[in-house]
């Protein structure tokens, strides 16, 4: 819901933001309506409710709370950010060409349904079983009930596949009554990338996307990709039935003609566009959208190839441009005919292109990864260009990821070869400054002028050298939210805000959850190695130093089993060989493995159950178990 009563915490914009968004304002043509025809044309129904609730009446998504984006731009939000979120504000099922639907507005992404000879087509059936199900319902009560014969999974982000529950089940997928397609590697992809990081990922991710902030002018407005995430909402996966293992395969689905373009570590490690050459529709998945992406996520993943990136539109060009006159994606809206698509998809190749090759032109010579991102701009031509624009990615930070993928962190100097870490850093940095009240007057002065990047950097300092500096906190809260003001990036806006909120209010360490449980669907879409790289993970290695153990572990209802050991703080795994002695034998299923892997249950518990047999030295198993860290999702970021 919205924000009716603002937090007195909260500032109003200073006269340097006001200054700085109406200078953006003035520099770009905002009141082009080419965008806002696109977003609205082929409006077939609105959504049958702004809402989508739980079983319990909890709202998982809710359009409602952004009825604050009529009017102008606030002075508290960046006038392009504005004019993206109204943009995004665009909800309910839309045609894109004959015999081919979205939903927009009811997801962080769009689901796109095409008619087939005797029933839907879905792509990308959403992040949660709730939303999921609410477009389809909005599908079926406009369009007329037809059952789903195949869903397509674009790529391996959980906001296009983790609703697929809410639309169809396990069984008609065993039935052979719904097909599950995918990229190669999908599977791989769409459980790695979130378990081993999970944690610092999800934590990470409640400040990209805003979920803890208030819906408002002075608080979120818009992911630039789309409004939001659902909040609450179930999750699942349905493994692939069929892998799409070369660019130019082509298949029919219930009737419908599909040509494939693998794009791997693009946007996703696995995904893929596809081209409807009997409708002349080509889907760009979420290679191309309407705003700069990512090639390094602030939530944290391994950097995207922006010269993969690049040839891959380029090839989708050759491939596809000129049998389409209509070309749509998994977020935002479609463009038509020759001119505009062709258009939108040079421009988006040339920016990926153009990042890539200036922050390396200059990288070779010498500049760092900061300096790099300081002077790079894009060209006048794609600057202008609303889909190039800064709404989700950044020209900024995707300069550094470009750096970082071909030179890493370390930017040859040797002074930033061993700094000191930020809580001795902080502790050096202000006691040369003169002490801390000195340094807080110092960002005092910076945040008066309207300079907040150095007055963050000074009390950054500050708060990390002592945490219980309320006036050190308080004055960087002010500041991260004068620069949240100015963002164009919805994710920057939204990691400024909640900074902002988290130094005034503290971590939310009430709303607590652990990292460590996996859902029984990513424990199912994993491999048995994948299970015991992420208990590598859990080890503590100064706790575990002394620990020997080796273990015999049967997955019995794979047919695996595997030699297990720790030594020196490490795991190390293979198949079973029997060349190594064992001390445990532990025989169970995949999904009781994942219980104990997760530490869901404790060992003693999951014995009791009779589904996790061990036989040997138990307390050698529970000397395991005690070495095993649990993870706090609610750990600190922006104090020590």
């Amino acid at each position: 819901m919205s924000d009716p009563t603002p937090d007195p915490n909260r500032k109003d914009a200073t006269a340097a933001t006001a200054a700085a968004n109406a200078a953006v304002g003035s520099s770009l043509p905002l009141d082009d309506p080419h965008d806002h025809e696109c977003a609205t044309r082929g409006l077939v129904a609105p959504p049958t409710s702004n809402q989508v609730l739980t079983p319990g009446g909890w709202p998982v998504w809710d359009l409602d709370a952004y009825a604050f984006l009529d009017g102008d731009a606030p002075p508290t939000v960046n006038p392009s950010l504005w004019r993206q979120a109204r943009l995004n504000r665009n909800a309910g099922l839309f045609q894109v060409a004959e015999g081919i639907h979205q939903v927009r507005g009811l997801d962080l992404s769009n689901i796109t349904v095409i008619e087939g000879d005797t029933g839907r087509i879905v792509i990308d059936p959403l992040t949660s079983a709730e939303t999921a199900k609410a477009a389809i319902d909005l599908v079926d009560s406009a369009l007329g009930p037809r059952p789903i014969t195949t869903v397509i999974y674009t790529h391996s982000h959980v906001d296009h596949f983790a609703g697929v529950r809410g639309i169809v089940d396990d069984a008609a997928v065993a039935r052979g009554d719904v097909q599950i397609v995918a990229p190669e590697g999908f599977l791989h992809a769409a459980v790695s990338e979130n378990v081993i990081a999970g944690n610092v990922m999800q934590r990470r991710a409640t400040y990209m996307y805003g979920p803890l902030l208030p819906k408002g002018p002075q608080g979120h407005v818009d992911a630039g990709l789309g409004k939001g995430i659902p909040l609450l909402g179930s999750q699942g996966l349905i493994a692939p039935t069929l892998d799409i293992s070369e660019t130019g395969e082509e298949h029919v689905f219930d009737g419908v003609r599909i040509v494939f373009q693998l794009t791997p570590d693009t946007e996703a490690p696995a995904e893929m566009n596809f081209l409807f050459p009997d409708h002349r529709a080509l889907c760009m998945a979420e290679n191309c959208t309407a705003t700069l992406h990512n090639l390094y996520t602030p939530r944290g993943a391994q950097v995207r190839d922006a010269l993969s990136w690049s040839r891959y539109i380029g090839e989708a060009i050759e491939l596809f441009a000129e049998d389409a006159d209509v070309v749509f994606a998994s977020h935002h809206w479609p463009r038509w005919g020759q001119d505009d698509l062709l258009h939108h998809l040079r421009a988006q190749r040339d920016t990926y292109r153009y990042i890539h090759d200036q922050t390396m032109r200059m990288a070779n010579h010498g500049l760092t990864s900061t300096e790099i991102a300081e002077e790079l701009e894009l060209p006048p031509t794609l600057a202008r260009e609303f889909a190039s624009r800064d709404y989700y990615g950044t020209v900024n930070h995707n300069a550094k990821a470009v750096y970082q993928r071909y030179l890493g962190w370390f930017d040859g100097n040797p002074a930033n070869l061993h700094p000191h870490p930020p809580v001795e850093s902080g502790r050096r940095y202000v006691e040369a400054m003169g002490g801390a009240e000195a340094v807080v007057a110092k960002a005092r002065a910076a945040f008066d002028e309207g300079d907040y990047r150095w007055a963050a950097q000074l009390l950054n300092h500050v708060v990390f050298a002592d945490a219980d500096n309320a006036a050190a906190k308080l004055l960087q809260a002010d500041t991260f939210e004068q620069m949240g003001y100015q963002a164009e990036s919805g994710p920057w806006r939204d990691f400024y805000l909640t900074g902002a909120q988290e130094l005034r209010t503290g971590t939310p360490r009430a709303a607590g959850a652990s990292g460590n449980t996996l859902s029984a669907d990513t424990v199912a879409a994993m491999t048995s190695e994948m299970l015991l790289e992420y208990l590598g993970v859990r080890v503590n290695g100064p706790a575990a130093a002394g620990l020997v153990l080796a273990l015999d572990i049967e997955v019995t209802d794979r047919g695996e089993r595997f030699e297990v050991g720790f030594e020196h703080g490490a795991i190390h795994t293979a198949a079973r060989r029997d060349t190594m002695p064992a001390s445990v034998t532990i025989r169970t299923t995949h999904q009781v493995l994942g219980q104990f892997v997760t530490g869901a249950l404790p060992v003693e518990e999951l014995v009791a159950t009779g589904a996790f047999v061990v036989e040997g030295d138990v307390a050698a198993l529970q000397a395991l178990e005690a070495v095993l860290d649990t993870f706090d999702l609610w750990f600190d970021i922006v104090t020590p």
